[in-house]
């Protein structure tokens, strides 16, 4: 156990829409441009969000949840994710108390801070309010006590006597205003179907938004009474969490979850290819650290770009994204189609999550993918959403038969079938019912998971990488 002393912030908002990532975005830049380390962190499950931190800071953007990993560990994969650093920024999810649902406080903005011991920065979007903003202020900081509600940012403010009546107002209901931001449509990143567009399709563009939140922030906000508030924080007592130490903590002796014997790729070890590029934005930071350390070299291609897996592949990673807006040039690329279904063919470790089950399937909204799975894939209209607690059904590279997970679904896809002979998982909670497919060394699922929450998925994998030929 360590004391982690640690300046931090959590910004967090009464609802979705209120303006979280653009104040968010904006503090980690403008505090990284006056020559701060800055360690981004984004509660709950969302990917997208974290790229552009990691544009702000130049640090991995990583994710706190505590229904998929626990509250056992928002402490400690906070405290490793900002080892070194001199400010910590958490963006909140959804509303500050909303959580996973029918579960209390769990998954929450507010759980995150009070496991963090952090100061809260509540963003209110003011467009439509004026003394009303005083009692809803007052109504959040006296919802939980231990929740710590620091001050406000005004967002979206119309006037300069529309910002006078809102000061007026929080200042006789003793909140202090820590900044205020008017309207700045020219800052605000395009969205689509699940949310705002990833960094890697518009990286210039991204760029160009977030040196632009910078600007706004750093001209509205108050930063030197932001750092004063985020010192207040008192110092964590907690080890921070270890890819290794997780690992050596769950391996079993003479199961194939222990790390993976030193044998193919660079120096010994198995190369375990992930997929990434504008198609495959989605990735927990941990789970290249796991598989590293589990024994496994991780190395990255672009199924848009690549014709060819990366030399001495024996694993395979393919996680969440956009293939369905890439459809047709994924389809194109037939030499790389081709490398993956030949490696599934001879039985290679693959784990697919959601975006990488669509590019397994047989077609994807009619254009020809991997033929892995005899399965086919289209959009919906209908959004799925929501926290799943799984059990594996099937033993799989991935995982063992009866291991336990809880993960998270997000898609506006249909595959169908929706599962195979042999299902990946089996659903529990808040849904009873089947998904997902596992076919020789195939691990495909709608399922994104997080590793950290049980490391001897990562051990398994490399292990099943480091036993191939």
């Amino acid at each position: 156990m360590r004391e982690v002393s640690l300046p931090r912030l959590v910004v967090a908002a009464p609802s979705s829409g209120s303006g979280k990532t653009t104040v968010a975005t904006g503090l980690m830049a403008a505090f990284s441009e006056r020559g701060l380390a800055v360690s981004p962190h984004k509660a709950g499950p969302d990917y997208i969000d974290p790229g552009y931190h990691a544009l702000a800071t130049g640090r991995p953007g990583r994710n706190l949840d505590a229904f998929m990993c626990g509250p056992e560990l928002v402490a400690p994969l906070f405290a490793h994710g900002a080892a070194g650093c001199d400010l910590a920024v958490v963006e909140g999810v959804m509303g500050l108390y909303d959580g996973a649902a029918g579960r209390g406080e769990l998954a929450s903005t507010a759980q995150v801070a009070k496991l963090l011991r952090a100061p809260v920065v509540l963003v209110v979007d003011a467009s439509s309010q004026s003394r009303s903003v005083a009692a809803l202020a007052h109504g959040f900081a006296s919802f939980d006590p231990q929740v710590r509600l620091g001050g406000v940012i005004l967002n979206k403010v119309g006037s300069d006597r529309h910002e006078v009546m809102l000061r007026e107002a929080l200042e006789e209901a003793g909140m202090p205003v820590l900044g205020v931001l008017r309207r700045a449509p020219q800052v605000a990143a395009p969205s689509r179907h699940l949310g705002l567009v990833p960094v890697a399709e518009r990286r210039a563009d991204a760029l160009a938004s977030v040196a632009a939140l910078a600007e706004q922030v750093r001209a509205g906000c108050d930063l030197d009474a932001l750092m004063a508030l985020a010192r207040t924080a008192p110092p964590l007592h907690c080890a921070p969490w270890s890819p290794s130490a997780a690992l050596a903590e769950r391996a079993r002796p003479g199961s194939a979850d222990e790390p993976a014997e030193r044998t193919g790729g660079a120096a010994g070890r198995p190369v375990v290819a992930v997929a990434g590029g504008p198609a495959f934005t989605f990735s927990y930071a941990e789970h290249a650290e796991l598989l590293t350390a589990a024994g496994a070299d991780v190395v990255a291609f672009d199924p848009l770009r690549d014709e060819a897996l990366p030399e001495g592949t024996r694993g395979l990673v393919i996680g969440g994204g956009f293939p369905e807006v890439y459809a047709p040039e994924l389809s194109a690329n037939a030499p790389l189609r081709g490398a993956v279904a030949a490696f599934a063919a001879a039985g290679g470790p693959v784990a697919a999550e959601c975006a990488g089950l669509l590019y397994l399937a047989r077609s994807l909204d009619g254009k020809p993918m991997c033929g892995v799975l005899d399965a086919d894939a289209r959009m919906s209209e209908r959004l799925t959403l929501g926290y799943r607690e799984a059990v594996a059904l099937s033993d799989s590279a991935l995982a063992a038969a009866g291991t336990r997970l809880r993960g998270h679904e997000f898609h506006r896809t249909v595959v169908e079938p929706g599962a195979g002979p042999a299902p990946a998982w089996g659903f529990t909670h808040p849904e009873r019912r089947v998904e997902g497919f596992v076919r020789q060394g195939v691990h495909a699922s709608y399922l994104h998971t997080h590793w950290a929450a049980e490391p001897s998925v990562a051990a398994r994998f490399a292990a099943a990488a480091a036993a191939r030929p």
